[in-house]
């Protein structure tokens, strides 16, 4: 009989306009990979109120959720031909776009933060709970991804004996520790006993360990879930140790002891990402990547930006580096770092790159407020070409065409930017963390810094990036060689899926 997992994620890249991060990648080319393995996958997201409107979309089913007191019908759709050999379904309700925007995630501020999100996916687990009593064909396996699915575990250790989300095996990726999903038990609308009044349930298994009067869905799942893993085996390690915020390490951001506690049981293991391999195309050169770039006017939408692209069209740099991400704090701040005698680390990088005639593009938004710090760096810096928003057609071109990649992450759990980078031939400038030490050789496919506090990060950064650009100018064929060696690299996701299979999935007919 062939093994069946069901992925339940926020977002799915196999979805257009269905990605805002990593765990978008994942759930795009994970499931391929386990059914080549010979497993049949059904990945479930919400609908957010216009998923179901694909092209390809077609009614599968009605489900009744049980929910803030009363049952609600939801619906289900399955879209067609979006991954080989894969069912992608998506859930629509009204919950699911709160305001009416489409959006997957929202800000709502200091003041109630994860309140219009924490909402949308306890529903969202509600409905997976409600999907599997009523399935043909339960899976064996139910692979829950970051914060945003976690409660499921919660619903698990409340579900009554018999039914099958109680027998269902459930194991979790943790993407990202930095997000966990933390609301109030009562008192607010947005609140784990408003979701499920009446409910028995063990505040122990699901509270956040530094603030008892609050559930976390993350923590929910750490202590419940049957396997764990994160997307690195560094991460894995990293994560097992206390939080050091003066040198900006992160570690198990408040939830290491119930790591720890996993690690202890077995229950915790490291599984790289992979990367797909499809051929590359020919590089379409500086000329037709900044006419693109000028098609997409939003991208440019900053004072000055304009007459920043003009320019660069009429005198392209000609080295050029690169840094592709979501603007937020994690990804960007070892870029805005001070450093001696800049305002910022970015700042002191654009000099360096000045003296050997190099620009640097960034494909990216988020933060406001980082937005922000990055258009000041550029109204100093002609060679700074910041593209403020993320356009899909534009990514792939630049990988291909840049010289040198920057990822100024001050952590990373896995990272896909640098994989992409070097896929296409662009050593790599990263922080010698996570998922960027387990991909990245130093010296050979790319260039690692290190420091124990942010400000001797960001200026080991600096310092690095010189280097590099100095290779790069002076060394040419070394530089050459670098290229070579990174684009032969390869982190395959068919190594990826053998290994969820035997390490976090139950093999066929094997005892757990």
């Amino acid at each position: 009989m062939i093994p069946s997992a069901w992925m339940v994620a926020a977002e799915n890249g196999a979805i257009p306009g269905g990605k805002v991060g990593g765990v978008g990648d994942v759930i795009r080319e994970l499931p391929p990979a386990l059914a080549r393995a010979g497993w049949r996958v059904r990945v479930i997201t919400p609908a957010y109120g216009r998923f179901h409107g694909h092209e390809s979309a077609r009614f599968h089913r009605d489900i009744e959720v049980t929910f803030a007191g009363g049952s609600e019908n939801a619906r289900v759709y399955h879209l067609a031909e979006l991954a080989e050999n894969v069912d992608t379904f998506v859930i629509d309700h009204p919950r699911f776009s709160p305001r009416d925007d489409g959006r997957i995630y929202h800000e709502d501020g200091d003041q109630g933060p994860y309140e219009t999100d924490a909402g949308k996916f306890a529903f969202f687990a509600a409905a997976v709970a409600a999907w599997l009593e009523v399935a043909a064909t339960p899976p064996d396996v139910v692979h829950l991804h970051d914060w945003h699915a976690g409660l499921l575990a919660a619903l698990r250790a409340m579900a009554p004996p018999g039914s099958v989300l109680a027998a269902t095996r459930l194991v979790y990726t943790i993407h990202n520790l930095a997000y966990q999903g933390v609301r109030p038990f009562s008192g607010s609308e947005s609140s784990f006993e408003r979701w499920f009044p009446g409910a028995t349930y063990r505040a122990g298994d699901i509270c956040d360990p530094r603030y008892t009067d609050c559930v976390n869905f993350m923590a929910a799942a750490l202590r419940l879930c049957d396997g764990l893993n994160t997307v690195s085996p560094s991460y894995a390690k990293e994560i097992l140790r206390d939080p050091d915020h003066d040198s900006g390490f992160g570690g198990g951001e408040g939830l290491q002891a119930l790591l720890r506690a996993a690690d202890d049981d077995h229950r915790l293991c490291g599984i790289l990402n992979g990367c797909e391999y499809p051929p590359l195309p020919d590089s379409m050169g500086w000329e037709a990547i900044l006419d693109r770039v000028a098609e997409h006017t939003g991208l440019v939408d900053w004072p000055g930006g304009d007459e920043r692209l003009r320019q660069w069209r009429e005198a392209c740099p000609e080295r050029v580096l690169l840094s592709i991400g979501r603007v937020v704090q994690q990804k960007t701040a070892l870029f805005l770092e001070p450093v001696e005698g800049y305002p910022t680390a970015l700042d002191a990088i654009l000099a360096h790159a000045a003296d050997v005639d190099a620009g640097l593009v960034m494909l990216g938004n988020g933060e406001p407020a980082l937005e922000d710090a990055l258009l000041e760096v550029a109204a100093r810096h002609p060679n700074f070409l910041f593209l403020l928003g993320y356009a899909e057609a534009l990514s792939n071109p630049l990988y291909i065409a840049a010289d040198l990649f920057l990822m100024p992450s001050s952590f990373e759990p896995c990272g896909i930017s640098q994989m992409l980078a070097m896929r296409a031939g662009q050593p790599v400038v990263a922080h010698a963390v996570g998922g960027l030490r387990d991909t990245i050789e130093d010296g050979v496919t790319g260039f690692l810094f290190r420091g124990d506090s942010p400000g001797e990060q960001a200026t080991a950064f600096v310092e690095t990036t010189a280097q590099a650009l100095a290779m790069l100018r002076d060394r040419p064929a070394e530089f050459q060689a670098m290229c070579e060696r990174a684009a032969d690299r390869r982190f395959d996701w068919a190594r990826s899926a053998k290994a969820y299979v035997t390490r976090l999935y139950p093999e066929p007919g094997a005892p757990e």
